[in-house]
């Protein structure tokens, strides 16, 4: 059954109450063991929401029915279905989706607090680093000394993954982030000495080769612009009922592929 004859044949108004009613179809097809998404129901995605620093769209996931399918294979054009424009917020769940799917979809996977037992002057490894919320984020900026910053990446979509994987993500846009005023020059300095530390070398060498090649600078206002439809992608073979159009997806499927630490 594709999105159109549900909307058709069920009154199925909503374009992912339709991809999450097909994404369930096909799931039946497959075992659990290929659904691991499917474990996690559309109130956990809302809860989510907050690990990645984006409480801002619970509403609207909610009124989605988000589940950990349809985020799965959330696409550019959901995003703008939901009224999600800004580059950062599209960044901070595709790199939040990715850890996900490393982690299998594990419910438990993201670390929202230091655990008691943590030496806190032990510098965490990149891999642990991923897998931290933004509440934990913040717990790390207090323990650096910047507590009177911390508060100000609530809804700011600032994660582990993001620090970590995405190569446009680097110490200047946090500090804009954090506002730490550029004045400011030797908050903002302890501030890249820390993030250097806990990004590691490699990371940061992705993360100069980035910043000097011929990307636009991220910043924390950028928009994401719409893609013209172009003669060849209009020209495209029609998918099948039960095809998913792959090809705009927030987090392409190999990603991550070359992410491990």
């Amino acid at each position: 059954t594709s999105g159109s004859d549900l909307e058709i044949k069920l009154g199925i108004k909503h374009v992912l109450h339709r991809k999450k009613l097909v994404l369930a179809l096909n799931a039946k097809a497959e075992s659990e063991s290929d659904d691991l998404a499917g474990r996690l129901d559309h109130h956990w995605v809302v809860r989510w929401l907050d690990d990645v620093g984006l409480p801002q769209y619970k509403d609207t996931f909610l009124e989605a029915r988000i589940d950990g399918r349809v985020l799965n294979f959330l696409t550019v054009e959901d995003l703008f279905h939901l009224k999600i424009t800004n580059m950062l917020h599209h960044l901070s769940l595709r790199r939040g989706i990715q850890v996900l799917r490393g982690s299998k979809f594990e419910p438990g996977c993201i670390k929202r607090r230091a655990d008691p037992g943590d030496d806190k002057d032990r510098y965490s490894s990149p891999t642990e680093v991923t897998l931290w919320s933004n509440h934990r984020v913040m717990e790390w900026l207090r323990h650096i000394d910047l507590a009177e910053y911390a508060s100000n990446l609530r809804g700011s979509g600032v994660h582990g993954a993001l620090i970590v994987f995405e190569p446009k993500f680097n110490a200047e846009l946090m500090a804009s982030l954090l506002s730490i005023p550029v004045n400011k020059s030797f908050l903002r300095r302890h501030l890249t000495l820390h993030f250097r530390n806990l990004v590691g070398r490699e990371r940061m060498s992705e993360k100069r080769e980035a910043q000097e090649g011929n990307n636009a600078l991220l910043t924390p206002t950028a928009k994401v612009k719409t893609q013209k439809k172009t003669q060849f992608t209009l020209a495209r073979r029609k998918k099948s009922k039960h095809e998913l159009d792959l090809d705009d997806l927030i987090c392409p499927l190999d990603d991550g592929e070359d992410e491990e630490e």
